[in-house]
């Protein structure tokens, strides 16, 4: 052991040697700390996870010829702004 002491002594240097030493200890703890945590989040994960709140949709169904009328309107409306987007694209592209 001393050996091995010695030769990192003279590989590295005595000043160098602490800010080593300093270093390796904070990444040491850093990485125990993120183990824990990890380690942690998947026993936990399952437990505290809060239930979702799911919401039915009510059964009545729409009368078909107002829903039809609601569907063609809003494809209008869609086509209709299309056909603005579709205008306000070459001005933009030339400015």
């Amino acid at each position: 052991m001393i050996i091995l002491v010695l030769l990192v002594v003279l590989l590295f240097g005595a000043k160098r040697l602490p800010d080593a030493a300093r270093s390796i200890g904070k990444s040491m703890k850093i990485f125990k700390a993120e183990t824990k945590d990890l380690a942690g989040d998947k026993s936990t994960s399952h437990e505290d996870a809060e239930p979702v709140e799911t919401k039915q949709i009510p059964a009545t169904p729409a009368p078909t010829g107002a829903t039809d009328q609601q569907v063609a309107d809003l494809q209008r409306q869609l086509d209709e702004l299309k056909k603005q987007q579709a205008a306000d694209q070459p001005q933009k592209n030339a400015s």
